[in-house]
Order: structure tokens, then C-alpha cells, then sequence
């Protein structure tokens, strides 16, 4: 049975749509009447139904941290500097590299190669060299 969906209660709902289409490239859906949001997965992975705190509620907890699978963890952190989000050190595991961040709530956020890891023979792989198109 997959992971469907996963619930993110937020205070800026819309902060928080707008950070996980531009970086990871979520699709809103929005119905009428409903104060869910879901961000679809545009590669088939889980959906994230970013949901409105309650005032009680504390932002940030770290008991649970969303990991994207990411083949080239250094070119894309760079890129995401580029575009304003700024992830911590990159770190080296066992065959696979990794680097931490916070969503606009301070929902931890981890991008991270250990999904290639076989493909790669325990080594983060190189990026893809950029192709002339003109």
C-alpha cells in the first residue's frame, strides 16, 4: 500500500504552496469550500496537503522530515540558492550525500541521493553536463 499523502499544518498557507511548487514542483488543488490544499506530486511520489494551524499548534517539530529524492544533491541545492532557498552543509553518508532545510513554517526539509545510491556504486554521481541546444 503507498504513502498517499502527507498532512503539513502551516500559519502561511500560501507561503507554503508557493515553496513546494517553485522548489520541488508541486501542483495545487483547490476546491471550492475546502481549506485543504493539496500539492500533487508531479512524479508519481506522495501528495502533501498543506492544512491551516491551529493557534496551539507548534511550527516546526521535528518529529517528522520530508526527504527528496534528489540524483545530484549539490547542483540542485545550488540551484535552489539561486532561487532563494538556502540549505545547510552538504553531507556525506554512507554512498550518498545530503543537505537539511525548513519549509516557510519551519517544517524540516531534507534533499537527499540515497535513492541512487546503488545506481551509483555507493558515489554521488556527477552532474549531467549541459548539452548546446542552439
Amino acid at each position: 500500500m503507498p504513502l498517499g499523502r502527507i498532512t503539513l499544518y502551516v500559519r502561511d498557507v500560501e507561503a507554503t504552496i508557493s515553496f513546494y511548487e517553485k522548489h520541488f514542483g508541486f501542483k495545487p488543488l483547490r476546491l471550492e469550500g475546502d481549506r485543504i490544499v493539496e500539492l500533487l506530486a508531479q512524479d508519481g511520489g506522495a501528495n502533501l496537503m498543506i492544512h491551516p494551524a491551529g493557534k496551539a499548534q507548534k511550527m516546526g517539530q521535528v518529529l517528522v522530515k520530508l526527504v527528496f529524492d534528489v540524483e545530484h544533491v549539490e547542483a540542485f541545492r545550488a540551484r535552489c540558492a539561486e532561487e532563494g532557498l538556502e540549505f545547510g552543509p552538504l553531507h556525506q553518508a554512507d554512498g550518498y550525500a545530503f543537505a537539511n532545510a525548513k519549509d516557510p513554517s519551519g517544517n524540516p526539509i531534507a534533499i537527499s541521493s540515497r535513492a541512487f545510491r546503488l545506481k551509483s556504486g555507493g558515489d554521488e554521481p556527477s552532474p549531467p553536463e549541459a548539452v548546446d541546444q542552439t
